[in-house]
């Protein structure tokens, strides 16, 4: 089942087994029983530590759970964890063999503290890049907390479940028996959630933090790197952010950052905030912003939580979200067939009409890889023409159960009351309201930027970005900003750590320049 070289490396991971491991399997004579089986006993031989031993019953076929002896460990993997979540299968069997976790110390307590019982179920897929978070967050307080069970379930192997259970997008949360939350989640957001006091907790923490010389509002790679220059300047520096990564975290392949010929948005995003913390960087993460105000001679960051921050300086970078289409039943149907992102819930439509919508790059690569799997994509455009490269638009029109509409504009998604059933659109042409019959929308019409809290207060473009001259200086003396959020041209990875570390050096260059007394305010 594994390769000559998984086995090297995910034996010497093994080393690091502090206990025994006991894995009990639950299969039938189906393939993907015999795949399951294959790939335990090539985890069985790379470690003395760990036995498996097959099982009658199960709840879900296949399946396998881990435990060691003398610890009440509820974790078990429905499927085969291959692809993005094989690191999560390895991030299990050593914590529940004893390896310690790499979470703060306080995280760890607060986990092991939590009162009650608590039956998590993840729904995942092996090509969604944001599930592995969810799964290893759970997996991770089901190895701390006995009164925590954990069940990821990869999604396109139970079919008849997903459908059953109306899963339309992962990762999806059910506790208890009752959908819990949808989308990427660390252990910090799941507490937050079932630990009534923790999000009073974590407030009273920020208001008692001493003001920064620069506040960096964003955690993506813009405020990485104005992060990592301002305290190498040995100024005190704070990281306040929604989640630690932003877009990164929902960018599957990424080729183009220089240095680096490959890698993958969420492990360029550990690798953001692992960078950020080797220095003294006070990071406050799941924090949204919500007020700039200037206060005497410094400013003030207010947080929807109701804390609050103040600084010498700040620096906005935080970058831009999915834009939406703006008609009727798309929010009422968002994680119900209205999608964004196509590698993490594509699985969960195979066989199955669907839309994207959207002509430019992303739409048609997002056409391309849904045909792969659904049985009918209709890629919807409101232009004459799609925007996208030559080289996919020939990809495009090649694919025999794909169908190109243009001058289109989507009118209203359609649903049942629990999922989507199709849309309608009117085609621009005619003047002609149609409908098509779907069971789910892809949504690939480009960003928006997160600034709508800072309308009124320093200046934004038509677009709602933060205008910005050629050092990041806003239209607030003390207020820099970097990144997408940004007028900034070309919404790159390399171009906002570049403009992320001006920023930062433009902020410094500031404060240098303050009076004695007005800088240690």
């Amino acid at each position: 089942m594994l390769d000559a070289n998984m086995k090297s490396q995910l034996k010497s991971y093994l080393q690091r087994l502090e206990r025994p491991v006991e894995i009990t399997a639950f299969a039938d004579d189906g393939a993907k029983s015999r795949e399951m089986l294959a790939l335990l006993d090539d985890i069985r031989s790379l470690s003395d530590k760990i036995t498996v031993t097959r099982a009658d019953g199960g709840e879900r076929i296949p399946s396998f759970a881990l435990t060691s002896p003398g610890h009440d460990i509820h974790l078990t993997f429905a499927g085969l964890p291959m692809g993005h979540e094989f690191t999560s299968l390895v991030l299990a069997l050593l914590q529940v063999g004893g390896y310690p976790p790499k979470v703060e110390q306080a995280l760890q307590d607060q986990i092991r503290a939590l009162k009650g019982s608590f039956r998590f179920e993840t729904y995942f897929s092996l090509s969604c890049q944001n599930c592995p978070d969810v799964v290893q967050a759970l997996n991770l307080m089901a190895v701390l907390n006995r009164g925590i069970e954990h069940v990821a379930i990869d999604g396109a192997l139970f079919q008849p479940e997903v459908e059953a259970r109306q899963v339309m997008s992962v990762p999806t949360i059910f506790l208890n028996g009752e959908v819990f939350g949808a989308g990427r989640m660390g252990p910090e957001e799941i507490l937050a959630k079932i630990d009534t006091g923790a999000a009073d907790r974590a407030a009273q923490a920020i208001n008692e933090q001493a003001p920064f010389e620069v506040l960096v509002v964003g955690g993506g790679p813009a405020g990485a790197a104005a992060a990592v220059y301002a305290a190498r300047k040995g100024i005190r520096t704070g990281v306040v952010a929604e989640r630690f990564g932003g877009q990164v975290l929902d960018t599957m392949a990424i080729e183009n950052l220089i240095s680096v010929p490959h890698t993958e948005g969420p492990k360029l995003a550990r690798a953001l905030e692992t960078h950020v913390r080797e220095y003294d960087v006070e990071i406050m993460n799941n924090q949204v912003a919500t007020r700039l105000e200037e206060v005497g001679d410094g400013f003030r960051i207010t947080l929807a939580s109701g804390a609050a921050l103040s600084a010498a300086s700040v620096i906005l970078s935080t970058g831009a979200r999915w834009r939406r289409m703006g008609v009727p039943g798309e929010e009422q149907y968002l994680n119900k067939g209205v999608a964004f992102c196509p590698h993490c819930d594509g699985p969960l439509f195979k066989g199955k009409r669907i839309a994207v919508i959207g002509g430019g790059n992303s739409g048609v690569e997002a056409a391309i890889d849904l045909a792969g799997l659904a049985a009918h994509v209709t890629l919807i455009e409101f232009d004459k023409i799609l925007r996208a490269d030559d080289v996919l638009q020939r990809k495009l029109r090649g694919l025999s159960n794909v169908t190109v509409l243009t001058q289109a504009r989507t009118t209203e998604v359609k649903g049942d009351g629990a999922r989507v059933t199709g849309l309608a659109y009117e085609d621009r042409t005619s003047g002609e309201t149609r409908e098509l019959a779907l069971d789910g929308i892809f949504v690939q019409i480009g960003l928006v930027p997160n600034t709508d809290w800072l309308k009124g207060t320093l200046a934004l473009s038509p677009r709602g970005e933060i205008e910005v001259d050629r050092y990041g200086a806003t239209s607030i003396p003390g207020v820099f900003a970097a990144g997408d959020c940004t007028v900034a041209p070309y919404k790159q990875i390399v171009i906002a750590m570049g403009e992320g570390a001006k920023a930062s050096l433009a902020a410094f260059d500031h404060l240098i320049r303050l009076p004695a007394a007005e800088k240690a305010a």
